[in-house]
């Protein structure tokens, strides 16, 4: 993988242990060539992972709309900064520049995005890795609704495995890294009553 989109928040949460989790992420980057396509901002975990890229002479592709560059959120660090006019056009950009998806912990814009690559997969669309770092539990409930929505049949296990899941950045990538995009697949059961 040459480039890689990495979801997160723009607030850094309570514990530093998240901070401390897109550094690392940053630093496995830059020391395995990897570029790093995101959201754009200097705040938050999104400006921990890109400052420490920048720090280290990694490459860093912003890609924000109009209406936040002008809520002054903008990385003034960052050299290859696109501009797009709405949220879904970043999407459609970030998609064609990477090879892979990360998530990091977030609120709703980056489960909005984890959700609608994990669509795209499932459709199909992209079949390129999408990835959870699941730091100090983050995710768990999440998991755990995944699975309940596979016991309740609105979910293919299949589908939900297309999400890739460890608690370290060297497992994460690893795993990421085997990936093999499923040969075909069925969006819907047919269900029988």
């Amino acid at each position: 993988m040459k480039k890689i989109v990495v979801f997160c928040g723009a607030s850094l949460g309570f514990n530093p242990v998240y901070k401390e989790a897109a550094a690392t992420l940053g630093t496995y980057f830059v020391n395995h060539g990897i570029g790093l396509v995101y959201g754009g901002a200097k705040i938050g975990m999104m400006g921990i992972i890109a400052d420490t890229i920048l720090e280290k002479r990694g490459e860093v592709i912003g890609v924000i709309p109009i209406l936040l560059e002008k809520e002054e959120v903008l990385h003034p660090g960052v050299e290859e900064m696109i501009i797009c006019k709405k949220m879904s056009d970043r999407k459609v950009i970030m998609s064609k520049l990477v090879d892979g998806y990360i998530a990091l912990p977030g609120g709703f814009g980056t489960f909005d995005e984890l959700f609608e690559v994990l669509t795209l997969g499932q459709l199909q669309i992209e079949n390129k890795p999408i990835g959870l770092l699941n730091i100090n539990g983050f995710f768990d409930a999440l998991l755990v609704q995944l699975d309940k929505m596979v016991t309740e049949g609105y979910l293919k296990k299949e589908n939900k495995d297309l999400l890739i899941v460890a608690t370290s950045v060297a497992e994460l990538m690893l795993k990421m890294n085997d990936y093999k995009a499923p040969k075909t697949g069925h969006v819907i059961h047919k269900v029988v009553l």
